[in-house]
């Protein structure tokens, strides 16, 4: 009996190695599991359901599959695809998740999240954030032609790439505070979350006990996944 936790597969047309390897994953690994969550990131971008990259058809088929195997999937949105919406979810029997959650597994309770939200020292971010997840400014956008949002989509992800360059690692990585506050808030010793690109397990020491933070990794050149067991939280890479 296991459950498995991905993120950041950053799945695009242009990395069908990465692909091919999340395919391979499905069909080896996850049937297996008892569950598979995914935690955000898993398209590289997303400019709503509507959209007919056959890439997206590809990765529904095989998540439905993977459904109708009887392995429950569920999914919290990430930083690039937080406009997926119900319509794919229900073409990939995925169940949407709200950016916090907390689930029992084996007799833990962990708290699962994408991760951005943790990173509060980025304040530019965290208010560029806040503006896209206003629910009026995605309605306007997705309301927009297909052809207009790939272009300001285009525009977006130069403008974050440039800006990132000039940003520490230490700005782009989590604040420990806001960790122990979400930990405390939602009364865990684990958590798991992606983001940051920086697979490792980091013991803590809070207030109600010994704690844990578990962060995947990201598909750039292997796979990454978190393996809860009853008996282990591991970390697992591997390759495509």
């Amino acid at each position: 009996m296991s459950t498995l936790f991905i993120a950041d597969l950053h799945l695009c047309a242009q990395e069908p190695a990465i692909t091919a390897g999340f395919l391979r994953f499905l069909q080896r690994e996850a049937v297996h599991a008892d569950a598979l969550y995914i935690l955000g990131d898993l398209f590289e971008a997303w400019i709503g359901d509507d959209d007919p990259e056959p890439l997206h058809h590809e990765i529904a088929a095989a998540l439905k599959a993977l459904h109708q195997a009887g392995v429950p999937c569920y999914f919290i949105h990430g930083n690039r695809d937080f406009l997926l919406g119900k319509r794919f979810a229900k073409q990939s029997g995925m169940s949407l998740l709200p950016e916090e959650q907390v689930v029992e597994l084996y007799g833990r309770k962990i708290l699962i999240l994408h991760g951005d939200t943790l990173c509060t020292d980025d304040q530019a971010y965290q208010e560029f954030r806040k503006k896209v997840h206003n629910t009026w400014i995605q309605r306007a956008f997705l309301a927009l032609p297909l052809r207009w949002r790939l272009k300001i989509a285009a525009k977006m992800r130069a403008r974050s790439q440039q800006s990132n360059q000039y940003k520490s690692t230490a700005i782009m990585d989590v604040n420990p505070q806001a960790v122990e506050q979400a930990m405390l808030r939602h009364n865990v010793l684990w958590m798991i979350h992606g983001h940051t690109h920086r697979p490792a397990i980091h013991p803590l020491a809070l207030p109600n006990g010994e704690a844990h933070r578990a962060v995947l990794g990201a598909w750039h050149t292997q796979g990454s996944m978190i393996k809860v067991t009853a008996d282990a939280v591991e970390l697992i890479e591997f390759p495509f």
